[in-house]
């Protein structure tokens, strides 16, 4: 169902404005998760494989995420869009406005805002032997611009953006291109972590994809759609369905949300640089580097972070050419501009514009399989 031009106007200006100040408040003392199960009611069911119902399964692991993260996150509190099998209204765009409004704390007086979302789902496929996990944050991927991917969600087709009616794609775009100002990166983030703890507890990792998806698009705070594994695919189905299954997905859910806290306050790097000993001396004690230097003689613009670490490392060392290997002449090395235990950032190229960077980024996974694009200014990485 194509979505209201008006209503994507709308959400657009608002979520320009509300964003900017939701980036801002990133790292504040006490947080709300908002945890989605996806879909619900006798009209969303989802998919259906073997008598079980998607909104069955995404509704039992999420209220296990919600109880895990409940007794063992004293900082934290949890607002479920639902806690049984209800629908929100007949027609599917206001039922996933309604809970981006759960999120967004516009449902009451006093209802809590989100300080990030995670809609839990299941996916399907017409290949039975499809599997493994993947998680999705709002964008646009490359094949979707030329329009000739086919939509491996079948389920879930109907839940994203028209991207076929030109105008709603020129909003969407530009909302895409805000993302990249305001808490993009942290969405990002947290589908890094969530992967990276799906692998963990033995699951197979399909990766990050950038969709236009209605509910992200709503949501006014860092927030991803994790897909648990295929109801098409029977092993898969029994897995998710099961106790074990349940319990581990869960629980790789409440590492993320963890691990996601811990990188926002600055214990956790993403790229495995957690260990790290934190310097003596300050970025603003430090000699540049000459790379620094450059850096800051440029004005601002789009790079590549690979690394965070703790220490700068000089150029000419032996860990330097171990860390960066082939690519170790094209480090530069910026410095956060936050208050963190990793405030050196090594990051390879400079680009004008977001896409540009993203392109790259793609390309460098290969070598850094972290890789992500940052926001620099002189020689400080901006948010």
């Amino acid at each position: 169902m194509r979505t209201s031009l008006r209503v994507i106007s709308s959400l657009l200006s608002l979520l320009v404005i509300t964003n900017v100040a939701t980036a801002a408040n990133v790292v504040s003392d006490r947080k709300v998760v908002v945890i989605d199960a996806g879909h619900g009611g006798p009209k969303f069911p989802g998919a259906s494989y073997g008598g079980v119902r998607e909104k069955d399964l995404n509704l039992q692991v999420a209220l296990r995420l919600g109880k895990m993260i409940e007794d063992n996150m004293k900082d934290v509190d949890v607002v479920y869009t639902r806690t049984k099998d209800i629908q929100f209204s007949e027609n599917l765009n206001a039922d996933l406005q309604r809970r981006a409004d759960i999120a967004n704390g516009k449902t009451g007086r006093n209802a809590p805002r989100g300080d990030l979302f995670i809609s839990i789902h299941a996916n399907a496929a017409r290949d039975a032997a499809a599997c493994g996990t993947e998680t999705l944050i709002m964008g646009e991927s490359t094949l979707e611009k030329s329009r000739n991917e086919e939509v491996l969600f079948a389920n879930n087709k109907d839940e994203f953006l028209d991207m076929g009616d030109e105008k709603t794609a020129v909003m969407v775009r530009a909302y895409i291109q805000n993302l990249q100002y305001t808490y993009g990166s942290y969405s990002e983030a947290l589908a890094r972590i969530v992967q990276k703890n799906y692998t963990a507890a033995g699951r197979r990792s399909r990766g990050i994809k950038r969709q236009p998806l209605k509910v992200l698009y709503a949501t006014d705070m860092p927030g991803i759609l994790t897909e648990i594994g295929f109801m098409s695919n029977s092993a898969e189905l029994a897995y998710m369905r099961s106790e074990k299954g349940q319990k581990e997905l869960a629980t790789a859910l409440y590492r993320s949300v963890e691990q996601y806290f811990e990188f926002m306050r600055g214990v956790l790097s993403l790229d495995g640089d957690a260990s790290a000993d934190a310097s003596d001396t300050t970025p603003a004690e430090t000699e540049q580097s000459p790379q620094q230097q450059s850096a800051a003689e440029s004005d601002s613009g789009f790079t590549i972070q690979v690394a965070a670490l703790a220490k700068r490392l000089a150029s000419s060392s032996r860990d330097f050419s171990k860390e960066f290997g082939k690519y170790k002449n094209d480090i530069s090395i910026f410095i956060s501009s936050e208050n963190t235990k990793y405030p050196y950032r090594y990051c390879i190229g400079r680009y004008a514009t977001a896409d540009e960077a993203r392109e790259a980024a793609d390309k460098l996974r290969g070598s850094f399989k972290d890789a992500f694009v940052v926001k620099y200014s002189g020689d400080r990485i901006v948010k």
